[in-house]
């Protein structure tokens, strides 16, 4: 039997044909959709068209100025003729590494640019995020080697119209010249760096210190207000040079006052006891170290003086040390000494300690003398250590700042009343005040290097340096009894080339020994030119360590 033949088509059959047509329906209709539009549009162009008439269209104008509802800008027309661009140049110093120029070993010492001192700590030490604005923007700041010169940028305001400016300390110091540029000054060129100013003194503890510079006009000042009012939440204006773009202002409120920041101490002194803050959130930057922060009375509450940063740049947290402070460190820089004295009673004592101590050794306020300076007035007053004091003057006192204030701003020579206890019973005692620069240079073994030299050196002219007596408490940490200690290296000085470094003691010169000032200046009075001279360092920091450093003079 034959099987009958299917001749209808397969269902793949009748999917595939109706999809082509499917698709040649759509094709079809995107064809007469794109040539409709075309007929359209055909009109329309984004070419001008000169044809069209635009005579309805009234033209744009531009209102007359008007003042904004806020006070910023009065107060940027009243201030900011004021602030001024601050240029430094550090001239070439010898190479960092801990070998000399011509390859003597350096022993390193504090605050010693071959030293390991807080600049050459790691990358994640507190000293990296808590940044000083040494200034230098787009590289300016930047070493160019040991040869180079190295710049710096900062900010300062004026004060006087003779032409004393304020600014940070970090903001000049180890500067070989200093340039201030006033907002009316053009904005020239290179060589253009502005007028040369001097420094008038400075004060390391509170970060400040005082320029001048000559003027035949009187020049536009601020006016400094009352810190203690400015209160958290206020509205401050941050006017400065960050990243060397002059005459700029920021806004912003105050967010917290009586800000400390510590930062440890290698000999446990603490350095920043005098350094309380005004903490805002108006962006400041690196150059803007030294420039005012405003309040809306136009007047200055302070001055911009570091930030706490991971990035160097702006996070919200700036730090300006409050204008009354200021203004008192201010007038002691301008006197006839030129320098901050402040009191001291010769003791250390623990900053804060928990409730427990509180407890057990029977106090609420006061304060727990941890070591007292031999020779100091607290000593020869027969305070001990584990003393509590607590009262000055029969005021009681709150806690160690609040000791240090009242003490540091005393006269030298005078007299205080301490209340203290002892063994839990209730004692008192008069205090005579001394002078916190020497005391602090007897704890720590360093000379007072802002104290004004007796007599000039016999070397600085022909070695470069100059020298001082050791302190007492220096020659017993090494067991030494005569030398003297370098004091102060002149960059470029033949002492500079050999390697001989600051804080060093020299026990011997041409193997003629160094028993102490008069016995140098009479070895060094016998040198001349193309003469040898070897010195016999001491390590300030061990004993029994020699080195022995030479070289021909010039």
């Amino acid at each position: 039997m034959d099987t009958p033949t299917n001749t209808s088509p397969t269902l793949f059959e009748r999917i595939r044909s109706h999809r082509l047509a499917t698709t040649f329906s759509l094709l079809a209709t995107l064809s007469i959709g794109i040539l409709a539009g075309s007929v359209l549009t055909r009109s329309v162009s984004g070419k001008e068209q000169s044809g069209v008439d635009s005579s309805e269209a009234k033209p744009l104008v531009i209102p007359s100025p008007v003042a904004l509802s806020n006070g910023f800008s009065q107060i940027v027309k009243q201030v900011g003729p004021a602030v001024v661009n601050i240029n430094t140049e550090e001239l070439p110093k010898p190479s960092t590494s801990k070998r000399g120029r011509r390859g003597v070993p350096r022993t390193p010492q504090p605050n010693d640019p071959g030293g390991d001192d807080d600049s050459q700590q790691s990358p994640g030490d507190m000293q990296d995020f808590f940044n000083r604005f040494f200034g230098g923007q787009g590289g300016d700041d930047g070493d160019s080697g040991a040869a180079g010169e190295r710049r710096a940028l900062g900010s300062g305001f004026i004060v006087d119209p003779r032409g004393y400016i304020i600014t940070n300390n970090h903001v000049v110091d180890k500067a070989d010249k200093i340039y201030v540029k006033l907002s009316t000054d053009p904005d020239g060129g290179p060589g253009d760096e502005g007028r040369p100013a001097t420094v008038i003194g400075v004060d390391k503890d509170t970060d400040i210190a005082v320029i001048k510079i000559e003027s035949k006009e009187p020049l536009p000042t601020v006016k400094l207000g009352n810190s203690d009012g400015a209160q958290v939440g206020d509205w401050v204006l941050a006017i400065g040079s960050p990243f060397a773009l002059s005459k700029t202002v920021t806004a912003g409120i105050i967010s917290a006052k009586n800000r400390s920041i510590d930062e440890p101490s290698p000999n446990g002194v603490s350095q920043t006891q005098f350094q309380r803050f005004i903490q805002t959130d108006a962006a400041i930057n690196p150059g803007n170290s030294g420039g005012p922060l405003v309040g809306m009375d136009g007047q200055v509450i302070g001055m911009n003086t570091a930030i706490y940063t991971q990035s160097m740049g702006s996070q919200g947290v700036g730090f300006a040390m409050p204008a009354n402070t200021i203004a008192n460190v201010y007038n002691m820089l301008i006197g006839p000494e030129h320098k901050v004295v402040r009191g001291s009673i010769g003791i250390q004592f623990q900053g804060a300690q928990s409730s427990a101590v509180n407890r057990v050794y029977g106090f609420s306020n006061g304060v727990i003398v941890s070591v007292v300076t031999p020779n100091g007035g607290a000593a020869k007053a027969g305070i001990q250590a584990g003393d509590v004091i607590v009262s000055i003057d029969g005021r009681n006192i709150k806690d160690g700042d609040d000791l240090v204030n009242d003490i540091s701003a005393r006269h030298v020579g005078s007299t205080v009343k301490l209340g203290y206890l002892r063994e839990g019973k209730q004692n008192t005692t008069n205090v005579v005040i001394g002078d916190r620069a020497k005391t602090y240079a007897d704890i720590t073994g360093q000379p007072d290097d802002t104290s004004t030299p007796q007599e000039t050196d016999a070397g600085e002219g022909k070695l470069g340096i100059t020298v001082a007596a050791i302190p007492p408490s220096m020659a017993a940490k090494v067991g030494i009894k005569g030398g003297v200690v370098v004091t102060n290296v002149r960059p470029g000085s033949f002492a500079d080339e050999i390697g001989l470094g600051k804080g060093q003691i020299i026990t011997a010169i041409n193997r003629r020994p160094v028993t102490d000032e008069a016995s140098y200046r009479g070895i060094v009075s016998t040198l001349k030119s193309k003469d040898d001279v070897v010195f016999v360092i001491q390590s300030p920091n061990q004993k029994n360590l020699n080195s022995y450093v030479g070289g021909t003079l010039p």
